[in-house]
């Protein structure tokens, strides 16, 4: 694991209000580096995650949410029966904080795909 990416693990979601301009192009793609399998979509970061199972991943939904809450950042999910994409966007700035990417972080380190 790269520096970069515990860095972003490590770190903890800011208060973010509107008005605050949303990342630049050029820090979506240094920080979006860090993240692995992450896709960008316009003002959106998003990623599936596989399971066996819809045990399992009920189980991972709900984790997202312990970690989401934690950080006061909640992504969206679409949940199937053996998978979940979520996806990160900071609503209040109509596009990507550091946050999301904080998030992510957190995520992929809970969750080896």
């Amino acid at each position: 694991m790269s520096t970069a990416f515990t860095s972003l693990e490590t770190k903890h979601c800011k208060p973010c209000e509107g008005g605050a301009p949303p990342l630049s192009s050029e820090k979506i793609t240094e920080l979006l580096k860090q993240l692995e399998g992450w896709d960008l979509f316009d003002r959106l970061i998003g990623k599936v995650y596989n399971f066996k199972n819809y045990y399992q991943t009920m189980a991972f939904v709900n984790a997202v949410a312990w970690i989401s809450h934690r950080e006061d950042h909640h992504p969206d999910m679409i949940v199937s029966y053996n998978k979940c994409r979520v996806e990160y966007s900071t609503h209040a700035i109509g596009g990507l904080s550091e946050n999301d990417f904080i998030c992510a972080a957190k995520i992929d380190a809970q969750f080896k795909t």
